[in-house]
């Protein structure tokens, strides 16, 4: 078999998860194109290893290695991610990455923290 077939397949995988990436807004939808990502390296790992190792007479199959300590850390990054996802989920009723973003930077309309300071400490003079 030709190193061209598993590279394109691999390419096109990993073009469609960055694709996911880029234009999702939902956060398990963004872990799974990651996965497909991570997929894709590994597809390439393994079938350039196999493509080395018939040029080399010593064959130490360490692209077969490199995918198993990648999947082994796309299953801890899967399980971490999800963990994190559900108790936003919990705390703030939704999955949307664009409104979690929005939250995140302030609670002003302008996205800024101070206004919302200035305000309070100008109440506060008013009222002493």
């Amino acid at each position: 078999m030709h190193l061209a077939y598993p590279a394109v397949l691999s390419a096109l995988l990993f073009c469609t998860g960055l694709y996911g990436v880029l234009a999702r807004r939902n956060a398990i939808l963004v872990l799974m194109s990651v996965e497909l990502m991570l997929n894709a390296v590994n597809l390439n790992l393994v079938a350039f290893d196999v493509w080395l190792s018939k040029a080399a007479r010593d064959t130490l199959h360490s692209g077969q290695a490199l995918t198993l300590f990648t999947i082994t850390i796309a299953a801890a990054e899967i399980g971490i991610g999800l963990a994190i996802v559900l108790a936003v989920h919990r705390n703030r009723g939704t999955a949307d990455i664009d409104r979690l973003r929005d939250t995140a930077e302030g609670h002003g309309p302008d996205g800024d923290d101070d206004g919302d300071a200035a305000a309070a400490a100008k109440k506060a003079e008013a009222s002493a």
